[in-house]
């Protein structure tokens, strides 16, 4: 039997996973989650401490199909200009409760389009946001940067506040599936924008690109990789295309039957992967890829690596505070989801309150299970040292979970005495994997394609 028809077998194409960038997954989060539990959290953070920050904007120019962020379109300035000053509002009141000293390891500002803002605008957040929680040394300022939405001056005001890495949406640069798709996107475009970040110092650049788009072939991702690689990305992030338009209705537009099949996109990925391994990047997890000198993979090699809500990362704070609409944050005691909809975010907000809709505290064995899967995420291996000296767990109860998980795969796992280990071959069983420890119950959750 070959090893596509064992994947096969055991689920690989039929299955629909989550993609694990926390535990418990959002479909689980309740409403019992309130703000004055999150205030608590807040303002029980070490003194003097290193938390990272996310800050959400989640406007574009125009809503590209194929994604299923928390976004709206809109061509006047207005709707940012208001949202801006209930984002200010909110920084005001996270101020009110943060204990003192508190610097960032990690500012990042997503959307949606954040390079919408004028560059005046940048500034304003900028100084809003550091002047509450100033940049620690050695910090990272990252920024989503839509090449069609970026110019000078904005540029110039993103690196006067600091911004030292860039993250380009790619996508894929066939225009008959950049049509398809609804994101226009040239390779000139993106070369030139990628040129004005560099020529302002900024030397570390992230890139997306995604594989099971509709009309995309072998042929075709091999080129938008190539052209890709000539840009000298220092990390890229794989993704496959999640085909959810039940929860983001612009997906309609994009036709299913142009989609490849699950055999197919898994053809692409390897096609992919392929080609950044030959142009000696580093495989990251299941789905990133980077250069030897970037960040993630130091952090691999020094085992530091770790997985939050914008996939992998070396960022190692216990603390994510997520800003804006939509956006969610982690604290040692649980995650908290802010409003999705920015009038009830806004009238939160406005009555001085932390703009909670829902989240969820840990109990039980949450922590353990999240180790769990994160280390399968992100070393493909699970020590049993690490889980019975962290969590309690004796080594016997930790073992027979790993047999049982074993015996689920086939034995094509690896269980020792120093742990589970998935080999090479099994990787892309990878997410089907760490569902093996989620103790929820995924049935009605509407998770994307586990390949």
């Amino acid at each position: 039997m070959t090893m596509r028809n064992q994947l096969e077998r055991l689920g690989l194409f039929d299955a629909k996973v989550p993609r694990y960038t926390s535990y418990p997954t959002s479909p689980h989060f309740s409403e019992q989650i309130s703000d004055t539990q999150v205030s608590r959290w807040i303002s029980e953070i070490a003194p003097n401490s290193k938390i990272s920050l996310y800050v959400h904007i989640p406007f574009c120019r125009r809503l590209c199909w194929f994604c299923a962020c928390r976004t709206q379109g809109t061509q006047s300035t207005a709707p940012i200009v208001a949202y801006l000053e209930t984002l200010k509002s909110e920084i005001a009141t996270l101020a009110r409760h943060l204990p003192e000293g508190i610097t960032l390891e990690r500012l990042h500002w997503g959307g949606g389009t954040p390079t919408l803002l004028s560059a005046e605008m940048i500034t304003d957040l900028a100084g809003e946001i550091l002047s509450v929680t100033p940049m620690a040394d050695g910090g990272e300022f990252s920024v989503e940067i839509d090449p069609n939405e970026i110019d000078g001056p904005r540029l110039d005001a993103l690196a006067a506040a600091g911004m030292n890495r860039a993250s380009i949406g790619v996508q894929d640069f066939d225009p008959e599936i950049q049509k398809c798709i609804g994101r226009e996107q040239s390779y000139d475009v993106t070369r030139d924008a990628i040129d004005m970040i560099r020529a302002r110092g900024v030397q570390s650049l992230n890139a997306d690109i995604l594989f099971g788009l509709p009309h995309q072939t072998k042929a075709k991702i091999t080129e938008s990789v190539q052209k890709l690689l000539s840009l000298n990305p220092d990390r890229v992030a794989l993704y496959g295309y999640a085909h959810v338009p039940w929860m983001a209705r612009r997906q309609s537009m994009i036709p299913s039957e142009a989609l490849p099949t699950p055999q197919e996109r898994l053809e692409l990925f390897d096609t992919a992967r392929r080609l950044f391994l030959w142009d000696d990047y580093r495989e990251i997890g299941i789905d990133h890829f980077a250069t030897k000198t970037d960040g993630l993979t130091k952090a691999l090699d020094a085992g530091k690596l770790r997985r939050n809500f914008q996939g992998y990362t070396e960022d190692t704070s216990d603390v994510l505070i997520g800003l804006g609409a939509s956006s969610i944050s982690r604290y040692p005691q649980g995650y908290a989801q802010n409003n999705a909809a920015t009038s009830k975010y806004t009238t939160a907000v406005r009555e001085g309150r932390i703009p909670i809709a829902r989240g969820h505290g840990f109990s039980g064995d949450d922590k353990m299970r999240a180790r769990l899967i994160e280390a399968l995420m992100c070393d493909f291996f699970v020590s049993r040292d690490e889980i019975t000296g962290r969590f309690g767990i004796s080594g016997k109860a930790l073992d027979a979970l790993f047999h049982e998980t074993n015996k689920a795969f086939e034995g094509l796992l690896s269980v020792t005495s120093e742990g589970l280990f998935i080999p090479l071959e099994a990787r892309p069983l990878t997410r089907l994997i760490a569902r093996q420890f989620d103790a929820y119950d995924l049935s009605h959750a509407g998770h994307s394609s586990a390949i």
